[in-house]
């Protein structure tokens, strides 16, 4: 069985989740959530029946903050952190991925958006190669790397449902799906080559970290949807990088852009307040500025 757990990220629902997936061996999580959240997982997991200490296998899809920020706590309760080889030497140090986050989201948002991030002990951190299949009790776990928005991207599938991450986009109480970009790893080609893998795969329904269900018969619409959007976005932002525009300039822009497809899409003004939430859009200006930076280099 498996249980989506709303985080309740800065106290509005619906923008994070994490998901119990019950095993013969004991539970399972995929994702974590940032340590901001741990109180709510605790009591969301305590909802369930289990402790946190019953978990002793921790998936993630990817290292941002908002996905994997508390793996740590969980590796300190004594739980293996599963994740792609690029991503482990920064959640065994650190240091780079705070400063990295430091520098878009400031000092004071730092603490109040994610909290503490601390060093997993190598051995605690589990790396899985792509379509490697881990098995925990009765329940095979397959790994799909999937980059796109991030390098270190991994879809998990249990049976025909798969945890997708960031990889299927940000979608918030039946409003339109997004494609969230922030910095540094955009690349637009490898993300729809990571949506013609998902469009490959025989899934029943898709789990959204932001947030909730895709089911079998929206999965292509939706992915297509996320690919279309994806696009438009990144051709939106090529003419303000081939004008030499700052970050500064272009953000205010695209904000209004974004929420004006939004309000298109028959988003309320609360649905908008949750998509901010769970996918700010001044956060991915820098990453599709760095992706047309990238382009004109190659």
């Amino acid at each position: 069985m498996i249980h989506t757990l709303d985080l309740r990220f800065l106290d509005l629902p619906d923008t994070i989740a994490a998901f119990l997936v019950e095993t013969s061996a004991g539970p399972v999580l995929i994702e974590t959530g940032p340590y901001s959240t741990f109180v709510s997982l605790e009591k969301a997991v305590k909802a369930k029946g289990y402790a946190l200490g019953d978990i002793r296998h921790v998936f993630i899809t990817h290292i941002h903050l908002d996905h994997a920020g508390a793996s740590w706590a969980m590796a300190e309760l004594g739980a293996t952190i599963y994740l792609h080889p690029f991503g482990k030497g920064h959640m065994n140090d650190p240091s780079k991925l705070l400063a990295s986050a430091t520098r878009i989201y400031g000092e004071e948002g730092m603490e109040r958006l994610w909290s503490t991030v601390k060093p997993i002990p190598a051995d605690q951190l589990r790396t899985v190669e792509h379509q490697e299949v881990i098995t925990i009790g009765d329940t095979p776990i397959k790994a799909w790397h999937t980059p796109g928005h991030a390098v270190h991207h991994i879809a998990w599938q249990i049976g025909e449902e798969l945890f997708s991450g960031d990889v299927a986009g940000v979608k918030i109480e039946g409003g339109p799906v997004m494609p969230p970009c922030p910095p540094p790893d955009i690349n637009i080609e490898h993300w729809q080559e990571s949506l013609r893998l998902l469009r490959s795969l025989h899934l029943s329904r898709i789990y959204l970290t932001h947030f909730g269900l895709v089911p079998a018969e929206r999965i292509h619409p939706h992915l297509d949807e996320l690919e279309a959007g994806l696009l438009r976005w990144a051709s939106w932002m090529r003419p303000h990088y081939e004008q030499g525009k700052s970050a500064e300039e272009i953000t205010p822009l695209f904000q209004a852009f974004v929420k004006k497809e939004l309000a298109a899409a028959g988003v309320t003004e609360d649905q908008y307040a949750l998509y901010e939430n769970a996918n700010p859009a001044w956060m991915s200006v820098a990453g599709l500025l760095r992706y047309w930076r990238k382009k004109g280099q190659d």
